[in-house]
C-alpha cells in the first residue's frame, strides 16, 4: 500500500488518459476474438488436426470468456478493479507466449483458453470509469469502450490476413502478446486503483454452478451445427444446463454475498436491458458474420464478391472506425436524451440495415452502406446499455453488473453464431465453379432474424422506466422549471470520494442481511444504495461527507430513515426498532377465546407459521411476505375451526376471527349397524 507522501507527490493521471488506456484495453479483447478467424481453414494442415478439432481455438475462447467474466467481475468489486484489470492482462500475455511457441493442438488451446480471460476487462474497465471519471465524461468513456469492440473486430481480420501473408502464423501471438504487455505497462502507470470494493467472502458455490451451467450451455449451442441438434452430447449438455442453472437460482437467492445479485438483477430497469442486450448481441454478431461471409463468397453465386481475407479486413474497417466516430455523438445523445431512448433509436437502426441488407446487395458498396448502418445502431446500443446499467445497481456493484450483461451479449453472439451455421448448412449448393455456399436466401433468413431481434430489442427497452425528474426549491443551482420551483434530471454519475459502511442489526443485535440501505441527498437526488451481506454490513458510495437521507429497509420490518451526518470517521450501525405484525383477536360469538391455535399458509397450500393466542384471543406472527394467505384457528377442546383468507401488503395487518360461523369441513356420520361393504 503507497504511503500518503507518495500518493500526493503522484500527479493524478488526466481523465483523456484514463479513457485511452482503458479503450484500448477493450480493443485488445476484441482482437482476441478474430485474430484467428482468417487462419480457421489452414489450421487443421498446420497442427495436424481436423476442421472439427481446429474449431475448437474460437470455441475454447468464448467458453473461458463466458464463465470467467462474471467472476472476475465480482472480484473486482470485491478486491480492486484495477487488480483484476492486470490479472487479466498478464492471462492475455502468459496466453499468448503459450500458443506462440507451441505447435500441437492440445498447447495452443489452452493459450488460447487464457487468452479468453481478456473478455472480463471490458465489464471492469467501464466500472472503473464510473469510479474515476468526472459525471460528464462518464458517457463518453463508457461509449468509446463498447465502440474499441468494433474497430478491434474490424482490425484483426486485415492484421491477421497479413501477418500471415508476411510471417509465420506464430507472430500472430506474438503480436497479441506484446499489444498485452505494452497495455500492462500502461495500466499500471495510468489507471489508478478504485477505493469502492465490497467486503466479505466469494460465493464458491454459486461461481462453480454457473460457471458448469454456462459451459454446457455455450458448448452445447457452439457445438450443435457440427454435432447436430437432436445429438444425444447437444441435449444431455442443454439438459445439464437448465438443472444447474435451476439450483443456481435458489442458491443465489439465499446466500447474503451472492456472485450474481439475482435481486438487483431483477430490477426492472436491469431486467429489461439485459433482456435486450441478448438481442442486440445476436443482432450484432449476425451482422458481422454475414457481412464478412458475403463479400468473400464466390461471384457465381450471384451475391458474393470473391474478396481475399486482406480485402474483407479492409472492407470491415469503415464500420469499426464508424464505432469509434459515434463514440462522442452517442455520448451526447445520451446526456441529452437519455440511455432508454439512445438504446431505442441505436435497435431501430440496427432494424434498418439488416432490412436494407436483405434488399440492397447488387455491391460491395451498398454491402458496406447497409452493414455499416446496422454498425452505427450497434455503436449507440452499446453505448446505451453500460450506462443503464450503472443507474440502476448500487455503484459498490458495477462491476458485476456490468459483467452479467457482458455474458448475455456473449450468448447473444454464440446464438447468432449458432443460427448462422444452422441456415447456412442446410441451404447449401454446388456452384458454377465446384464451390460449396449456401444460398442468397439463408442470407435473407439472417438478415430478417437479425431485423427481428433488433426490433425486439428496442420493444423490450421501451418498457423501461423513464428517471425521474426532482423538483427542487427557488434557489436550487439549475435551471428554471415551474413559477417558484426548479426542476432537474437525476445527473448521469457522480465522482464518488468516500465509501460509507455500516451494518443492519435486530434488537437483540443480530444481523440482518439483504436489508437495503438508501442515501439521497436531503433534496431527494439519489446518491447511491446497497444490500447487506451475512453480516449485515453494506456499503454507500458518496461524492463527499456531509448530510444525507438514509433509509433503510428489511423485509418483514418497519423502514426506518433520517436526515444524518455521514462521513468516514465511524461505521453507521442501524437497528432495526418495530417489527411488522400480522396480529389480531380471536373470539367466540364475540367474547375472547383463549389457548387456541393459530396456524397461516400460503394461499397456494405451502406452510407459513404457527402459533398460540395467549389467554385473552390475542395472537402476533411476524409478517410475512406480500401476498395471498390462509389463516386457520383451531380449538382443540370442541373441535372448531375456523379459515379467512387475507391479502398481506407491505404494513401491518390486523385481523380479528370469530370461532362462531359454521365454516368447518362437516365429519363423517357415525352409524350403527354392518358396515356398508356388509350391506347386501
Amino acid at each position: 500500500m503507497r504511503s500518503p507522501e507518495s500518493a500526493v507527490s503522484r500527479p493524478a493521471p488526466s481523465t483523456g488518459l484514463i479513457i485511452t488506456v482503458l479503450a484500448l484495453c477493450g480493443t485488445l479483447v476484441s482482437l482476441q476474438q478474430t485474430l484467428v478467424l482468417p487462419l480457421l481453414p489452414d489450421f487443421p494442415e498446420i497442427l495436424g488436426t481436423t476442421s472439427d478439432n481446429a474449431s475448437w481455438l474460437v470455441t475454447v475462447t468464448l467458453l473461458t470468456a463466458a464463465v470467467g467474466t462474471p467472476i472476475v467481475s465480482r472480484l473486482a468489486d470485491m478486491f480492486g478493479k484495477r487488480l483484476m484489470l492486470i490479472l487479466c492482462m498478464w492471462a492475455v500475455i502468459v496466453g499468448s507466449i503459450v500458443a506462440a511457441l507451441s505447435t500441437s493442438l492440445e498447447v495452443v488451446l489452452v493459450g488460447r483458453g487464457l487468452t479468453g480471460l481478456g473478455a472480463c476487462l471490458v465489464p471492469v474497465g467501464i466500472s472503473i470509469m464510473r469510479d474515476h471519471l468526472p459525471a460528464d465524461r462518464v458517457g463518453s468513456g463508457v461509449a468509446l469502450m463498447s465502440a474499441t469492440l468494433g474497430i478491434g473486430g474490424a482490425i484483426g481480420m486485415p492484421l491477421a490476413g497479413v501477418i500471415y501473408q508476411s510471417f509465420d502464423w506464430h507472430t500472430l501471438f506474438y503480436v497479441s502478446g506484446g499489444f498485452a504487455v505494452v497495455m500492462l505497462v500502461a495500466v499500471h502507470l495510468v489507471v489508478p486503483e478504485s477505493t469502492v470494493k465490497t467486503r466479505g467472502r466469494f460465493d464458491y458455490v454459486g461461481a462453480l454452478l454457473l460457471s458448469v451451467a454456462l459451459t454446457c450451455f455455450l458448448l452445447a449451442v457452439s457445438k450443435a451445427g457440427s454435432w447436430g441438434w437432436l445429438d444425444p452430447l447437444t441435449l444431455s449438455l442443454l439438459s445439464v444446463a437448465l438443472i444447474v442453472l435451476a439450483a443456481w437460482v435458489p442458491w443465489e437467492l439465499r446466500t447474503g454475498q451472492p456472485l450474481v445479485d439475482i435481486r438487483t438483477s431483477m430490477r426492472r430497469t436491469v431486467l429489461l436491458t439485459n433482456s435486450a442486450s441478448v438481442l442486440v448481441g445476436f443482432a450484432m454478431f449476425a451482422n458481422f458474420l454475414t457481412s464478412v461471409q458475403q463479400v468473400q463468397m464466390p461471384s457465381d453465386t450471384g451475391y458474393g464478391f470473391g474478396l481475399s481475407v486482406v480485402s474483407t479486413g479492409l472492407f470491415m474497417l469503415p464500420s469499426g472506425i464508424l464505432m469509434v466516430a459515434m463514440a462522442p455523438v452517442a455520448a451526447t445523445l445520451i446526456r441529452r436524451h437519455g440511455p432508454r431512448a439512445v438504446l431505442i433509436t441505436g435497435s431501430l437502426v440496427m432494424a434498418v440495415g439488416f432490412i436494407g441488407r436483405s434488399l440492397l446487395h447488387g455491391s460491395v458498396l451498398e454491402v458496406m452502406v447497409t452493414s455499416g448502418l446496422a454498425s452505427l445502431g450497434t455503436a449507440l446500443a452499446f453505448a446505451a446499455m453500460p450506462t443503464l446499467i450503472m443507474r440502476a445497481v448500487p455503484i459498490t456493484e458495477t462491476a458485476s453488473a456490468n459483467g452479467l450483461n457482458t455474458l448475455l451479449r456473449s450468448i447473444g453472439t454464440s446464438s447468432a453464431s449458432a443460427m448462422v451455421a444452422a441456415v447456412f448448412a442446410a441451404s447449401m449448393v454446388t456452384t458454377a465453379s465446384g464451390e460449396d455456399a449456401p444460398t442468397f436466401t439463408a442470407y435473407q433468413v439472417v438478415f430478417w432474424a437479425g431485423a427481428g431481434a433488433a426490433l425486439g430489442a428496442a420493444l423490450i427497452t421501451a418498457f423501461v422506466r423513464r428517471p425521474a425528474r426532482v423538483v427542487e426549491p427557488v434557489d436550487a443551482h439549475v435551471g428554471r422549471g415551474t413559477a417558484g420551483e426548479r426542476t432537474q434530471v437525476q445527473p448521469e454519475g457522480e465522482l464518488p470520494e468516500l465509501l460509507v459502511r455500516g451494518r443492519v442489526l435486530s434488537p437483540q443485535g443480530r444481523p440482518m442481511r439483504q436489508a437495503v440501505a438508501t442515501v439521497l441527498h436531503p433534496d431527494g437526488r439519489h446518491v447511491d444504495w446497497g444490500r447487506t451481506d451475512n453480516d449485515g454490513r453494506f456499503a454507500l458510495a458518496l461524492p463527499e461527507a456531509g448530510r444525507y437521507l438514509l433509509i433503510v429497509s428489511a423485509e418483514g420490518w418497519a423502514p426506518q430513515s433520517g436526515l444524518v451526518e455521514l462521513g468516514a470517521d465511524e461505521p453507521q450501525a442501524i437497528t432495526m426498532t418495530r417489527r411488522l405484525l400480522l396480529s389480531g383477536h380471536v373470539t367466540d360469538a364475540g367474547r375472547p377465546l383463549g389457548d387456541v391455535l393459530i396456524s397461516l399458509i400460503k394461499h397456494s397450500g405451502e406452510y407459513v407459521a404457527t402459533t398460540q393466542a395467549d389467554a385473552t384471543g390475542t395472537y402476533e406472527i411476524g409478517l410475512p411476505p406480500s401476498g395471498r394467505y390462509v389463516i386457520t384457528v383451531v380449538d382443540h377442546a370442541t373441535g372448531r375451526t375456523r379459515s379467512r383468507a387475507l391479502t398481506v401488503l407491505s404494513t401491518s395487518t390486523t385481523l380479528d376471527i370469530d370461532i362462531d360461523i359454521e365454516t368447518g369441513i362437516p365429519r363423517p356420520l357415525e352409524r350403527a349397524g354392518p358396515t356398508p361393504a356388509a350391506l347386501p
